[in-house]
């Protein structure tokens, strides 16, 4: 089972390489506004997980640099379960307003984020 998750796991990297969406295209202020308004959030994720290909492809989409925390690594796998609750991909941690929300539903990321960067 370790095997086929493994192969899997590079064959959706290669796809995710081979068809990787382009980005739409601001001018430089309004691409600075979003990279400050983006500096406040980071998406825990596996790299070969689905989902997190997912909203990574749609982060790339919109041109959102945002900041990936591979949730394997033990000091963001603390981090997730102790601040967020649970050891679950994709997670978005948003910080707005000394306020810290943790979104982890896939589609929820994406309608949050079309909502508020399209």
């Amino acid at each position: 089972m370790k095997v086929l998750r493994w192969i899997i796991g590079k064959i959706i990297l290669i796809l995710n390489a081979l068809f990787t969406p382009r980005s739409i295209q601001r001018s430089a202020t309004a691409q600075q506004k979003i990279d400050i308004a983006v500096a406040n959030m980071q998406l825990y994720q596996f790299e070969t997980c689905p989902f997190c290909v997912k909203v990574r492809r749609h982060a790339k989409r919109l041109n959102l640099p945002l900041t990936t925390r591979d949730a394997k690594v033990s000091p963001w796998t603390q981090e997730l379960l102790e601040q967020g609750g649970r050891r679950k991909v994709p997670c978005l941690r948003i910080e707005e307003n000394g306020k810290v929300t943790w979104m982890y539903e896939s589609n929820d990321i994406i309608a949050y984020l079309d909502k508020q960067f399209s």
